[in-house]
């Protein structure tokens, strides 16, 4: 890698920003554009190759009908729910015209492996999502929110016993640029230990 493209990588990585779900319009990637960020969402580390994660897209008029049936399971968990809270849950899938669920593949008969290391892993896929969305022009968002947590959606979107949702990643074209956030100082993050 030379100099030049090693400092282009490095912006690339210093220019992340995430756009509220909110502020994605349409166009999203088509079909061909999205294979080619799921391709580079795919290279994270993966201790022992064990691809412990797939990816499930909602778009188009799916987007709302799980909405509503996040309005109803609201409505379940907590029937004094407010007007707006529940407006909230319909509309969560609603903004961005492609929202990916990045799902963690735990398979409890994987003992060499730990289980957070996988975890890991499609933690990482959301990462690297955020940033082949970016790279090609689009705006993302990771989102979680009780329906990662809930086993009701889980169900609801197919997952299995063993899957959990490690983020829907909101993607599409930005309405604003996304603003800079004050991040840390690495060095006040950084201690070095010592041989006590």
């Amino acid at each position: 890698m030379s100099a030049n493209t090693e400092h282009e990588a490095l912006a690339a990585l210093d220019a992340r920003r995430s756009v509220p779900a909110k502020q994605l319009d349409a166009p999203g990637p088509d079909d061909a554009t999205l294979l080619r960020m799921l391709r580079s969402a795919s290279r994270v580390p993966d201790h022992g190759k064990r691809v412990p994660f797939r990816f499930l897209r909602i778009a188009g008029a799916d987007r709302d009908a799980l909405g509503e049936r996040l309005a109803a399971r609201s409505l379940e968990r907590d029937p004094d729910i407010g007007d707006g809270a529940l407006d909230k849950d319909r509309r969560r899938f609603s903004h961005a015209p492609l929202v990916i669920v990045v799902v963690a593949v735990l398979d409890p008969e994987d003992t060499k492996i730990p289980e957070v290391e996988r975890l890991l892993t499609a933690g990482s896929v959301c990462f690297a999502l955020l940033q082949a969305a970016q790279a090609l022009g689009f705006g993302g968002s990771w989102l979680s929110g009780w329906p990662a947590y809930d086993p009701d959606v889980r169900a609801l979107l197919g997952l299995g016993a063993n899957e959990r949702v490690a983020g829907f990643i909101h993607i599409g074209t930005p309405r604003i640029e996304a603003p800079e956030r004050e991040r840390p100082d690495p060095a006040t993050l950084l201690t070095d230990w010592h041989a006590p």
